[in-house]
């Protein structure tokens, strides 16, 4: 069975009781990942951890190296990454220390961060409607309910770029275009993964109503950390019993993502871009 990934973000840097454990350092492309990979085993699966802001928590939302984050899971033979993230909520009804299985996402990044392996020479249009796995979304939704915690199985998710939270009058907007949640950085994994053919599926904490809330007009990170650290131990639980649920084969979508994509003619793509990009285009481009 290919390896199950886990991006953890704000507050998640370690996940206990991974067995076998290595740190694994891996080159890419695109520059060096956030952090070293941590490989093991995890519920009888073979899992893949890499912390998204660096171990410490180091590295600005802007400045995560998204790209060499995904090629360095899909190198390591990794189908399916399960990513955590810290969010506020744009509304009443998703309240802090609830979680969100994310389907879809809105893009506020400016192009600030580097979010497709197809530049240089090769161009893809990957299809994006659906930018989350159906299969392996509702699998993390059916452990949230199944652990009896506050478990929302669809939102939106906001990509704001950060790393200053919203303005009052930002966020208001966010809540009159109906949007659920609001974050830093999973839209850009979301893209790659997508590109990289990796099933990809979010699971969002929510620590904060963001500042449009009467009752919560200022976001600390005071209250944040607080939030999070417990919405960290059941995003631990819920992570558990997701690996133990996932299926060895895949029968989504994901997996041939590039079929019909790449578009350049492909006697005209330089050698370069085909050595450096053979573990996604390899099976379409000879």
């Amino acid at each position: 069975m290919a390896k199950i990934g886990i991006i953890g973000g704000s507050g998640l840097y370690k996940i206990e009781g991974i067995k076998d454990v290595k740190e694994v350092a891996v080159k890419t492309p695109f520059g060096e990942p956030s952090d070293k990979f941590i490989t093991g085993s995890l519920e009888g699966k073979e899992v893949v951890f890499l912390p998204r802001h660096g171990v410490g928590h180091r590295i600005s939302p802007s400045e995560i190296n998204y790209r060499a984050n995904i090629y360095g899971m899909k190198k390591l033979g990794v189908e399916r990454i399960i990513s955590v993230t810290a969010c506020g909520s744009l509304k009443e009804e998703i309240k802090p220390l609830d979680f969100v299985v994310v389907d879809q996402f809105v893009d506020r990044t400016n192009q600030a961060r580097a979010m497709t392996f197809f530049t240089g020479g090769i161009v893809s249009h990957i299809a994006l409607a659906q930018p989350v796995c159906k299969t392996l979304s509702a699998l993390v939704y059916e452990a949230g309910k199944a652990l009896k915690l506050t478990t929302h199985k669809s939102g939106t998710y906001i990509n704001m770029e950060g790393p200053a939270f919203s303005t009052l009058a930002e966020s208001s907007l966010y809540r009159s275009w109906g949007m659920d949640v609001i974050g830093m950085t999973n839209m850009s994994e979301a893209k790659l993964a997508r590109e990289a053919e990796i099933c990809y599926a979010s699971l969002a904490c929510v620590t904060d109503y963001d500042c449009w809330h009467p009752e919560h007009e200022s976001v600390t990170i005071d209250i944040i950390i607080q939030n999070l650290s417990k919405n960290v131990e059941n995003a631990k639980k819920i992570l558990s019993l997701v690996i133990r649920s996932i299926p060895a084969e895949r029968d989504c979508a994901c997996q041939d993502a590039l079929k019909y994509a790449i578009v350049t003619d492909r006697k005209l793509i330089p050698a370069k871009v085909k050595k450096d990009l053979e573990i996604i285009i390899g099976k379409y481009v000879k």
